[in-house]
């Protein structure tokens, strides 16, 4: 049984498209839990405490000599920092990443955080251990800057990877176009994205051809990114053209070819247009543009023939299976009607 538009509407990836193309964003509360709140009391009790032991350490109220009290005091700075620092993640933990509904996604970005607080808790450490640890930063500063010179492209698609688990220009099970790649999305890892090939230099169609397609994830940054696989609307419009005489009964030639794409395509197909025009009417988008039927349309050829043009819709994987169903008989009931349909004839044919 057809889904309806509200229960489409409500589907995750439908809602979040819904949100980002009327620009509507739904507002969820998001609360932290027990274990939450007690590692955010734990955090500011312990920060509280090196703050004390520290202005301890500083005033006279220690009598120790000031040789021994620059470890200590060192010490205390780091483990302030690093408070502040798993405090600062623990938040963006529960308030911001708790928005990300994508469980793949969140899980992912969380790995990110954590990545990224460690990196910088090592640094603290080694701010710690030597004695002059503004001349230590400074030392990775400039290892910094050479080893990312040296691993520009790898940390260009590393930001490029973020992106997409971000934006989500396309996802696992996409189908894509991508500079002179097509293809079904199969992986997105942190460096590289994975295509199973369809058509390509061997085959025609949308068949798969069998040939695996990797690119770095930073040309998603500079190239632009055709996904057949829109949440809101994942069909794509196809066409099938044939060429008649002038001669031929027009009228009868556009309701035969409706008629047998129609019936092809099934009520079930037609109704779950119709349920993705409600949601496409939320959207800027024109929703006289999406229609629920077949369409035959006729142009003038360059030479002496008409164009006859059946439009539908079809889901992208399907495109040349419909295709190929759909021709034979197209062709039968046509040709049944020599009065009414009249074909190009000629040894060129």
């Amino acid at each position: 049984m057809p889904e309806t538009a509200e229960e489409i509407s409500e589907k995750p990836e439908v809602r979040k498209e819904l949100q980002r193309a009327t620009g509507e964003k739904r507002r969820q509360k998001v609360k932290a839990r027990g274990t939450d709140k007690f590692w955010f009391v734990t955090y500011a009790l312990i920060l509280a405490g090196c703050v004390v032991l520290y202005f301890l350490l500083g005033s006279k109220l220690v009598p120790l000599p000031q040789s021994r009290l620059d470890v200590p005091r060192r010490i205390l700075r780091g483990a302030t920092l690093i408070v502040v620092m798993l405090a600062i993640a623990k938040a963006a933990s529960v308030y911001a990443l708790g928005r990300i509904e994508d469980a793949s996604t969140r899980f992912t970005l969380q790995r990110v955080v954590h990545l990224v607080v460690a990196l910088l808790i090592a640094l603290i450490v080694v701010s710690i251990i030597f004695v002059n640890w503004y001349a230590a930063v400074a030392a990775l500063g400039v290892g910094s800057i050479i080893i990312g010179l040296a691993v520009q492209t790898p940390m260009k698609s590393f930001i490029a990877w973020i992106y997409i688990l971000v934006r989500q220009p396309y996802r696992v099970g996409d189908r894509i176009k991508i500079g002179d790649a097509t293809g079904d999305v199969i992986d997105v890892s942190y460096l590289d994205t994975t295509l199973w090939e369809f058509g390509g230099q061997y085959i025609s169609g949308d068949h798969p051809s069998g040939r695996l397609i990797k690119f770095p994830n930073e040309k998603v940054l500079d190239e632009l990114v055709y996904n057949y696989s829109w949440p809101l609307f994942p069909y794509i419009w196809n066409e099938i053209k044939f060429q008649i005489a002038y001669q031929s009964d027009l009228k009868f030639v556009a309701e035969t070819m409706q008629q047998i794409v129609e019936k092809e395509l099934g009520e079930e197909m037609i109704k779950r247009v119709e349920v993705f025009r409600d949601l496409l009417a939320r959207t800027p988008v024109d929703e006289l543009e999406v229609r629920s039927h077949p369409r035959v349309i006729f142009r003038v050829d360059e030479v002496t023939w008409i164009d006859a043009i059946v439009r539908y819709l079809v889901s992208p994987r399907e495109a040349g299976s419909v295709k190929t169903r759909l021709i034979p008989k197209l062709l039968a009931a046509l040709n049944a009607e020599p009065e009414r349909v009249m074909f190009p004839k000629g040894d060129a044919r």
